[in-house]
């Protein structure tokens, strides 16, 4: 029998919503961490100066159940992660057994209720998805997570958790797609054998954790490891000539969607080279073929153009003309951040004073005709 999409129209779909929480203003990861800077607390401020948000928009994120994450997680990964946070230590058994108090993943306060709180936005992203809507949730996108262990800055793998909900509500098939400039292993581990999900992560070759090498469709695992510096122009092909093609010979009955910020120029965890603008065209792209969607965050460890990226992609998502200048209040907001891993004299004026880059529409390069050569097939 000939599988068929949903056949709900744009027009149909309820608007998009925006799901957040204050809590993420907390301080959390410690110092000295990547993640230790702004990030949704400015998306959410920005939104709500250029007028993008309100009380309709806006839903507060809830908090994932222990039997939500045992969906993924070991349970005795769970309890390991809620003593540590009550304790607020690590020994050197939580280090050897979950990789709990790493450099890379440290315990810090609130660290159970701010993971879980990200699930629980991803997981509430995709019953809104299930009702035919695009769903944003920007804290959510925590793609190396196993199910017995912390990964890359990620404690729980809530993409993973967004996709069981959506086949637990009726999905048949689901086509994740990872856009983020680190490959997507905690979420292409889970499925790799279910031949009902179909994973797509396209991220920067020779970058951490030296995942994703290998194209598997018939596994429905597909990957494509792009050369640094990789830009707009790039991402256009790889959509037109990979993305779609293999999301329309699937014929999903919902789409996640994680969209890290690192794969951007000026992020100083990556060496891809790509504009806001592009990496929007990206995602509605993915929505627009999709009958609903959870569009998640990710990496992004740049304050300045993690902010504009994600609070742009809001404003996309949902129609909004962009400004070609940042209102001041929008633009104070922006000078007042500050992040240990960039010189002040690195940030361009257009960090503070525009929401779209200008577009890196250098050419297509060998390197890359020949990865997309090799993978365009459904």
């Amino acid at each position: 029998m000939t599988h068929q999409a949903n056949t709900t129209t744009v027009l149909d779909a309820p608007p998009p919503v925006f799901i957040a929480s204050d809590l993420y203003r907390d301080a959390a990861y410690g110092s000295n961490h990547p993640l230790a800077i702004p990030r949704i607390g400015t998306v959410v401020d920005l939104c709500r100066q250029l007028g993008w948000l309100d009380t309709q928009t806006a839903m507060e994120s809830p908090r994932a159940t222990e039997n939500e994450l045992a969906q993924f997680h070991e349970p005795a990964y769970i309890d390991a992660v809620h003593r540590a946070d009550k304790s607020g230590i690590s020994d050197r058994a939580l280090r050897e057994a979950f990789s709990l108090g790493t450099l890379e993943n440290p315990v810090f306060a609130g660290m159970y209720k701010r993971t879980t709180t990200a699930c629980g936005g991803s997981i509430l992203a995709a019953r809104q998805a299930l009702e035919g809507t695009v769903a944003f949730s920007p804290a959510g996108g925590m793609h190396h997570a196993q199910p017995g262990r912390a990964s890359g800055f990620c404690y729980f793998n809530d993409p993973v958790l967004a996709i069981l909900t959506l086949k637990a509500g009726g999905a048949e098939r689901v086509f994740y797609a990872d856009l983020d400039a680190h490959h997507g292993d905690g979420v292409e581990n889970a499925f790799a054998d279910d031949l009902t999900v179909l994973t797509l992560s396209i991220h920067e070759e020779s970058r951490w954790p030296y995942t994703g090498t290998d194209d598997l469709p018939e596994r429905r695992v597909r990957n494509l490891p792009v050369p640094k510096g990789f830009n707009d122009n790039e991402l256009d092909c790889v959509m037109e000539a990979v993305v779609i093609p293999a999301m329309r010979h699937f014929v999903p009955d919902a789409a996640v969607i994680t969209c890290g910020a690192d794969g951007l120029a000026g992020d100083p965890l990556s060496g891809m080279a790509l504009s806001n603008v592009a990496l929007w065209r990206a995602v509605l792209q993915i929505t627009e073929e999709a009958p609903g969607t959870a569009v998640l965050g990710g990496g992004g460890y740049n304050p300045w153009t993690l902010a504009r990226c994600w609070s742009g992609l809001w404003g996309i998502l949902n129609g909004y003309p962009v400004p070609t200048a940042l209102p001041a209040p929008s633009e104070a907001l922006l000078r007042e951040l500050d992040c240990e891993l960039i010189d002040e004299e690195d940030a361009p004026e257009s960090w503070f004073t525009q929401l779209a880059d200008t577009p890196n529409d250098t050419p297509l390069r060998p390197e890359l005709l020949k990865i997309v050569e090799a993978r365009a097939r459904c």
